[in-house]
């Protein structure tokens, strides 16, 4: 059976827009996590949340929410809210490894928490009917800390646990650990899905080979590097399409107009661009110097004549 492949959120960059012009050019994911909602101890939801979870804004593609919290109100005043937008899950952040969201006891820095853990699903799940699924890294100090955890989240029906196989302090740097990740597989009751480093079809192919009780599987980075790698591992193909860059050309230019139009000036669209062409570069045939005609492109004029002779370059090369 094939593989079921999951988008992983990154918070800045796979918001609605974003989901929609990829399923409509690319295709092959079959579920897509939205970026996480942030309540900050007010009763609140921000207007960007509300419209990146807008039913209209994702009629085409599954969408599940999620949250990042280490309080039961909030998880409970979340839960209800996307339930009154007709979603069935909440997906609840334990994987966030950045510092400034790890220290204050959220993200992959509430792993070592299990108390508090117990305390916020034993909440959701006597306050509300929603369905809890979980997004973690395998701790924030060591890898130990998620089966430390596995004692409290076994005690709860959650619809599945998704790991990133790093531990927070890593953030994204250095290898995974697949051995790691391999003592999870044993050590806890629930459903995994796999996470992390898959950058091509050779890695995704290695990885589901090493774990055959594995068949679903979250793309994160790797996926706004490489739009075509989702679709390319469901086709069992390491080809991309002849017109490969046309493609790409149109959804940049989807996903460029529908931000220009969001966000107010140049400056905004060009860092929102920027940071996507951190990624993007890496499919080119020459990463640093694509990355380094983009960031030279100081006003909206030059950076359409970036992208133009970014992609002309491109298109040579892979008629070569």
């Amino acid at each position: 059976m094939a593989s079921t492949l999951l988008s992983s959120p990154l918070q800045g960059f796979t918001d609605f827009r974003f989901r929609n012009a990829f399923n409509h050019y690319f295709g092959g994911i079959d579920t897509f996590y939205a970026p996480y909602i942030r309540l900050n101890g007010k009763m609140t939801i921000k207007q960007s949340f509300k419209n990146d979870l807008a039913p209209e804004n994702n009629s085409t593609v599954e969408v599940i929410p999620q949250i990042i919290t280490n309080d039961a109100d909030e998880f409970i005043f979340v839960a209800k809210y996307v339930q009154s937008l007709g979603y069935k899950e909440l997906n609840w952040n334990l994987g966030c490894p950045y510092p400034m969201v790890a220290k204050s006891g959220m993200g992959s820095g509430l792993i070592c928490n299990p108390p508090k853990i117990d305390e916020i699903l034993d909440r959701a799940h006597n306050e509300t009917d929603i369905l809890v699924s979980m997004k973690m890294r395998m701790g924030y100090e060591h890898a130990e800390e998620i089966l430390e955890a596995f004692t409290v989240l076994d005690k709860y029906p959650l619809k599945n646990i998704a790991i990133h196989a790093r531990i927070g302090k890593q953030l994204y740097k250095g290898p995974v650990d697949l051995d790691a990740f391999e003592k999870c597989i044993d050590s806890s009751i629930h459903k995994l899905y796999y996470n992390g480093d898959i950058t091509s079809v050779a890695t995704f192919k290695a990885i589901e080979d090493r774990f055959k009780s594995i068949d679903h599987f979250m793309i994160g980075r790797g996926l706004i590097a490489d739009p075509f790698l989702p679709s390319m591992i469901k086709n069992n193909t390491m080809e991309y399409p002849k017109n490969r860059w046309e493609i790409f050309s149109e959804f940049h230019d989807t996903i460029y107009q529908q931000y220009d139009e969001y966000l107010s000036g140049p400056t905004p669209i060009k860092m929102k661009m920027l940071g996507f062409w951190e990624f993007f570069s890496q499919a080119t045939s020459n990463p640093q110097k694509t990355y380094k005609a983009i960031k030279k492109a100081t006003n909206p004029i030059k950076y359409k004549q970036a992208v133009a002779q970014i992609l002309h370059t491109e298109m040579k090369v892979a008629d070569l």
